[in-house]
C-alpha cells in the first residue's frame, strides 16, 4: 500500500494557523463560479446553476431577476429554476447559508435559443474539430479551446495535411488568440493534445502542445527555424525526421513561455512498429495528479508496439519533466507493449491519493512505473470508473481490437479479471453507461456483441443501442446516448428502443471529425452538474454548446470538482472520444458522492486573527502597521525547513492573487511573485510523509 502525503501545516503568517489533515494532500483546483445560465424555454426562461463540491451540506439558494426575488423559500432541492414572470433584470443567485443570504453570483448568461453559438474567427477554410475547457483568464468561468484543422489526414494514410491551428475563444463569443502549428505538426486525429489547464496554480489555465519547427505563438512569435520543412518528399506528408518540442502557452494571450525538446521522444522512428512514422506518431495525453497535489500533464505516444508517456510540470516558471516510462529496450516492460487504446483513462485506482494513467490493457502507476498489464492487446474503446457500486474501487471495461479478446471488466488496483468474454474480429466500439435502474450499476455493449452486459458480464438484453458516447441531460440518474447522426437519444429499458431528446443536425451541425460524427466535447461547463454537448456548425462558422433545460430535483455537486472527471474531460480532444466518468458511481440507487478533497481558492476558509509576533508579515494584513520601505519577505518556522511549500497569496478581499510551489525557506514576496507592495493575505502550506502539527 502507498503512503501518501499528509497535509502537516498550513498558517496565515501575521493571521492565523491553518490546518487541514486527511488522509491525503488535498488537490488544487479551479476557482469556479456558479456559472448562472438563462436559457430561454417557451415564455419563460430556464435557470441553472453550479453547487461546488465544498458547499456546506444545507445550503440553499435564492433567485432574483433584479432586485426581485422569485423563489418564497431558499431552494434546498435542486439548482434550478423556471421563471415565467415575463418583465426584466439581471439574473442572479444568492447562496444561503445557516439562513444568511450570501454574496450574489454574476449575472446570468442569457441564451435565447437551447444553445450558446459561438462564432469562429475567420477564415473559414479551417474546420472547428476537438476542443476543450478551461479557465484561461481566471474570471472563474471557462473559455474553450478549439482544434482547427485544414485537410486532416490520418496518420496510418498517405497525403501531405494543410496546418492545424489552434484559438481560444471566451464564451462570449471573444476571439482571444489563435496558435499555428506550422507544416512541421501533421493534421489528424492521432496527432495534437491540447493540454489546457491551471498547471503552476496561479488561477489562470496555460496551454501545453507538442510544436516544430514553424509553429507561431499568439503573440506572432515563430519557434525554432520559420523555414524547416520534414514532410517526406514521396508525397506521403509523412514526419519522421527533424525536432519536436513541447511548449507552454500564456492562456490569457496564448504567448510562447517556454520550449523544451519534447518527450517521449521520437528517436528511431521505426522502434515503434513501422519505419513510416505510424505507430511512431500516434499519441494521447490527460491531465493526472501523479504526486497528489498539483496536476501533470501526461504526454504519451505509441501503443501498438513501443509504449512510453512523460509526465510534465510547469511550476515558478520552470518546465520539468517529472518520470518518463518507456518500453523500449527495457526487458521488465515488454509486457507493457501493445497493450494501449486509442484513448487513455485517468484516476487514483489504488486508493493512494495519486492518479495512475489506466491505458487500456495495461496501468502506469502514479510514479512512472508498471503497475500491471494484462495480455489483452491494443483497443479502441474503455471506461474506468466505479462501473459496480458494490465493489470496492474502481473498474475499467474495455474492448479490444486484436487477438479476438472482445471486451472485459477488470478491477482497476490490481488488474484482476472480473469477466471476458471474446469475439470474433475487431470490436471497434464500446460503451458504459447506466441505462436500466432494473440493474445496478452500469451497463455495458459494444459493436460486436449486440446486447447489454450488467457488471457480471450477463448478457440482459438482445438490443443494440448507440455506441459512440454518452451524456447526462434529464431529470434522472440514468445516462443518455449520442448516436451517429448528431442526436442525443433515451435508451427505453422496457420497448428496448430510443426516442430523440436533441437532434444537432437540425441546427445545422455536425460532428467534430468523422469518427462516428462524435461531439467536439461533452463535459460539465456551465449550469447544473448535467452535461453540455459541443458541436460545430456545418458551413465551420460557430461551434454550438446545447444545455438542458429540464428540471431535476437530483442535486449533485458540478462534475468539473470530480478530479477524476476533470482529468478525464482533459484527454477528450485526441484519438477516439470516450465519455468521462467520476470517481463515484453515478446513476440509479447511486449513494451521496463523497464530498471532493480538493482546494479551490474561493472555497478555501480565512479566518484572520491578529498576531503581533510576525513582525514583517503584519504590514500585509493591517493598515495600521507602519509600512515596510524594503521588500516584504518572511523566514518559515524551523518546522517546514527543506520542506516543499505551496504559498499561496490574497488580497484583503480573499481573492487569489498568486500561488506557487517553493522550496527555500526565506521568501521575498516581490522577488519570488513579482506582486507589487500591498497589503496581503498569506498562506504557507508545507507537505511532509509524517503528520504534524504547528
Amino acid at each position: 500500500m502507498h503512503s501518501g502525503f499528509k497535509r502537516i501545516g498550513a498558517i496565515i503568517l501575521g493571521i492565523i494557523l491553518l490546518c487541514a489533515i486527511g488522509a491525503y494532500p488535498q488537490r488544487y483546483m479551479e476557482n469556479l463560479g456558479r456559472g448562472l445560465v438563462a436559457i430561454k424555454k417557451g415564455s419563460g426562461y430556464f435557470l441553472s446553476w453550479r453547487l461546488f463540491g465544498l458547499d456546506p451540506a444545507g445550503i440553499g439558494f435564492n433567485v432574483y431577476k433584479g432586485t426581485a426575488k422569485l423563489n418564497p423559500t431558499p431552494i434546498t432541492d435542486a439548482t434550478d429554476y423556471t421563471d415565467n414572470t415575463g418583465g426584466s433584470g439581471d439574473y442572479t443567485v444568492k447562496p444561503v447559508v445557516n439562513g444568511v443570504e450570501q454574496a450574489a453570483s454574476k449575472p446570468a448568461m442569457v441564451l435565447n435559443n437551447p444553445y450558446l453559438s459561438i462564432p469562429m474567427q475567420p477564415p473559414f477554410d479551417h474546420a472547428p474539430n476537438k476542443a476543450t475547457v478551461a479557465d484561461l483568464d481566471g474570471d472563474g468561468e471557462y473559455e474553450i479551446i478549439v482544434k482547427c484543422e485544414q485537410s486532416p489526414v490520418d496518420v496510418g494514410k498517405s497525403g501531405v495535411s494543410g496546418e492545424m491551428r489552434v484559438d481560444a475563444y471566451k464564451l462570449n463569443g471573444t476571439f482571444m488568440w489563435r496558435i499555428k502549428m506550422g507544416k512541421n505538426i501533421r493534421e489528424g486525429s492521432h496527432l495534437e493534445w491540447i493540454c489546457a489547464y491551471d498547471l503552476d496554480g496561479d488561477g489562470k489555465a496555460e496551454v501545453m502542445l507538442k510544436t516544430a519547427d514553424g509553429t507561431t505563438d499568439g503573440k506572432g512569435k515563430v519557434i525554432g527555424d520559420a523555414n524547416a520543412d520534414y514532410r517526406t518528399s514521396d508525397g506521403t506528408g509523412n514526419i519522421t525526421t527533424g525536432p519536436e518540442y513541447i511548449t507552454v502557452f500564456d492562456g490569457m494571450t496564448g504567448a510562447a513561455l517556454a520550449t523544451a525538446d519534447f518527450s517521449p521522444a521520437r528517436g528511431d522512428i521505426s522502434t515503434w512498429g513501422d519505419d513510416k512514422g505510424n505507430r511512431g506518431n500516434r499519441f494521447l495525453g490527460t491531465i493526472a495528479y501523479v504526486d497528489g497535489v498539483r496536476p501533470s500533464a501526461v504526454f504519451c505516444r505509441g501503443y501498438y508496439a513501443r509504449t512510453a508517456m512523460t509526465a510534465w510540470n510547469w511550476r515558478g516558471g520552470k518546465l520539468t519533466k517529472a518520470w518518463t516510462f518507456d518500453t523500449y529496450n527495457n526487458a521488465a516492460l515488454k509486457s507493457y507493449e501493445d497493450e494501449g487504446n486509442h484513448s487513455t483513462m485517468v484516476g487514483d485506482v489504488d486508493g493512494d491519493g495519486k492518479d495512475e494513467i489506466v491505458y487500456g490493457s495495461c496501468t502506469i502507476d502514479h510514479d512512472g512505473t508498471g503497475l500491471y498489464a494484462l495480455n489483452l492487446g491494443h483497443g479502441d474503446a474503455g471506461y474506468l470508473g466505479d462501473i459496480d457500486p458494490d465493489r470496492p474501487g474502481l473498474e475499467y471495461f474495455g474492448v479490444h481490437e486484436e487477438r479476438n479478446e472482445g471486451r472485459h471488466m477488470h478491477d482497476a488496483k490490481t488488474g484482476a479479471i472480473i469477466w471476458h468474454i471474446t469475439a470474433t474480429g475487431d470490436n471497434g466500439r464500446g460503451m458504459a453507461a447506466d441505462i436500466d435502474p432494473r440493474h445496478k450499476g452500469y451497463e455495458m455493449w459494444d459493436a460486436l456483441g449486440k446486447t447489454i452486459y450488467d457488471v457480471t458480464g450477463k448478457s440482459i438484453t438482445s438490443a443494440y443501442p448507440p455506441c459512440n458516447m454518452a451524456a447526462w441531460w434529464d431529470d434522472d440518474l440514468l445516462r443518455e446516448l449520442i448516436d451517429e447522426n448528431a442526436s442525443l437519444v433515451k435508451w427505453n429499458y422496457l420497448t428496448s428502443s430510443t426516442s430523440s431528446l436533441l437532434n444537432a443536425d437540425s441546427y445545422g451541425c455536425t460532428g467534430a471529425s468523422s469518427n462516428l460524427n462524435k461531439p467536439a466535447l461533452i463535459a460539465d461547463i456551465f449550469g447544473d452538474w448535467r452535461e453540455e454537448i459541443v458541436y460545430r456548425k456545418s458551413d465551420n462558422s460557430a461551434m454550438l454548446i446545447f444545455s438542458t433545460t429540464i428540471p431535476t430535483t437530483n442535486r449533485l455537486y458540478t462534475l468539473m470538482q470530480d478530479p477524476q472527471y476533470r482529468d478525464q474531460v482533459s484527454g477528450q480532444n485526441i484519438a477516439y472520444q470516450m465519455s468521462s466518468m467520476p470517481s463515484f458511481y453515478l446513476g440509479e440507487g447511486m449513494a451521496p458522492p463523497p464530498r471532493p478533497n480538493i482546494i479551490t481558492d474561493g472555497n478555501t476558509p480565512i479566518q484572520l486573527k491578529p498576531n503581533a509576533s510576525h513582525r514583517p508579515m503584519a504590514t500585509l494584513m493591517y493598515k495600521t502597521v507602519a509600512t515596510v520601505l524594503g521588500d516584504h519577505w518572511f523566514i518559515c518556522p524551523a518546522s517546514m525547513a527543506g520542506k516543499s511549500k505551496v504559498v499561496t497569496i490574497y488580497d484583503q478581499s480573499g481573492r487569489l492573487v498568486k500561488r506557487n510551489i517553493v522550496d527555500h525557506d526565506v521568501i521575498n514576496l516581490q522577488k519570488d511573485f513579482g506582486i507589487a507592495k500591498k497589503m496581503y493575505i498569506v498562506k504557507v502550506s508545507a507537505f511532509e510523509k509524517e503528520p504534524s502539527i504547528y
